[in-house]
């Protein structure tokens, strides 16, 4: 008698969640933000997840917050963000006055990302937001319409497809506008009775819902590169909306250090297949974040004048540079030299925006470069060993 086939069993067991390249802010802060909510004993304005003290000790960082019922047991917050704490207060207190808050900084000095941490802090969640760009719409600020339920049925709440904004409106969230400077001035100016008259029209559905109101919480952060002054200027009316904050590129050097060492160590964490910790060389950095200091201010901590690329050399810049040069050393290790692949990456930072940059930056080599080279130091002597790179060739070729 012949064996009857089993037909192989069907799993249906719960498959793990993907894993993120980026995780958002309220997950990768999670335990954070829940011992500073356990702690804070502060008053809270309405639908605020925290205090305002709170808030600035999420962003700036502290000695550490009690967890549990026992005194012992207590958890470090971590600094977020390297800048005045006096900054940061100022931002938290115009978003409790639910006015308009504008951030505005040369690109890469993480005015985004102190937007989505204050959304965090404030919202718990960071999720709503509007990317600014030339073909942003009104109705990516305003509101949409599922067209096959408005021609079967005409306007109608249903029917209605929310903005970002809309949502956080209807739930008292801190609602994000990120780039608002790239938008057309005419998109830009929706905002303006939003955040006078805390509303936003909807003539489409006649008299009893035309209206939302912006509930207790609700307000926006938005950023602008200066940059990008005279793409789209905004408005004299909708400035007048905003309270403004200049973000500055990071004033100590060692911090600067510290931040990109940090940043770099985090994202090799992602990206690396043996799950083991990785450890950024540190003369790598050195030399990394003095040369984007020199560059971006125009003079060396000698005093020498230095010839200012077009481009921004940006923390963020040195940050990913750090990541590329040392992920390049965990995939081909053998005889790696970490401090040969800096010209090469510099190159790639510096020709974004104009062909002459080149020249500013074989300048840059034939002047602090040699002039510490001379001096004695070994790995300045080495970069400029490696001039030719700049040229376009590779060394030993």
């Amino acid at each position: 008698m012949a064996k009857k086939k089993t037909s192989a069993k069907t799993d249906h067991s719960i498959k793990p969640a993907p894993r993120m390249q980026l995780q958002p802010a309220e997950m990768r802060y999670a335990e954070e933000l829940r011992a500073l909510a356990e702690s804070d004993t502060a008053p809270r304005p309405e639908n605020w997840s925290l205090s305002p003290g709170a808030v600035v000790d999420f962003i700036c960082g502290t000695d550490g917050v009690k967890v549990g019922k026992t005194k012992a047991s207590s958890r470090v917050i971590t600094e977020k963000f390297v800048g005045s704490r006096n900054l940061i207060q100022r931002c938290v207190v115009t978003l409790a006055g639910e006015r308009g808050l504008m951030l505005v900084g040369e690109p890469g000095t993480a005015k985004s990302m102190l937007g989505e941490l204050l959304a965090v802090g404030i919202s718990g969640t960071g999720a709503f937001a509007v990317q600014g760009t030339a073909g942003t719409t009104e109705d990516q600020i305003r509101y949409g319409w599922n067209y096959a339920m408005l021609l079967d049925r005409g306007p109608s709440p249903e029917a209605l497809v929310p903005s970002p904004v809309m949502q956080a409106m209807q739930t008292g969230k801190v609602v994000r506008f990120e780039e608002i400077t790239r938008c057309l001035p005419e998109v830009q100016d929706a905002l303006i009775s939003i955040l006078s008259e805390r509303r936003m029209m909807i003539p489409e559905l006649g008299d009893e819902d035309a209206s939302v109101f912006a509930t207790p919480g609700f307000s926006v952060i938005a950023t602008a590169n200066l940059r990008d002054r005279g793409v789209s200027e905004m408005s004299a009316a909708l400035k007048r909306r905003f309270n403004f904050e200049t973000i500055a590129p990071i004033a100590d050097e060692a911090r600067e250090r510290e931040l990109v060492n940090s940043r770099a160590t985090a994202m090799l964490q992602t990206g690396n297949p043996s799950g083991d910790r990785v450890e950024i060389d540190e003369a790598l950095v050195k030399l990394l974040v003095t040369i984007f200091r020199d560059l971006r201010s125009g003079r060396s901590n000698e005093g020498w004048q230095v010839n200012r690329p077009s481009t921004v050399m940006s923390t963020a810049e040195a940050v990913a540079v750090a990541t590329a040069i040392t992920r390049e050393a965990v995939f081909f290790p053998s005889g790696f030299d970490p401090i040969s692949r800096l010209p090469g990456h510099l190159l790639g930072v510096v020709m974004k925006d104009e062909a002459k940059d080149r020249e500013r930056l074989l300048g840059y080599w034939d002047g602090p470069v040699r002039r510490r080279a001379e001096d004695g130091s070994p790995l300045w002597k080495r970069l400029l060993e490696l001039r030719v790179v700049l040229e376009g060739e590779e060394p030993g070729a």
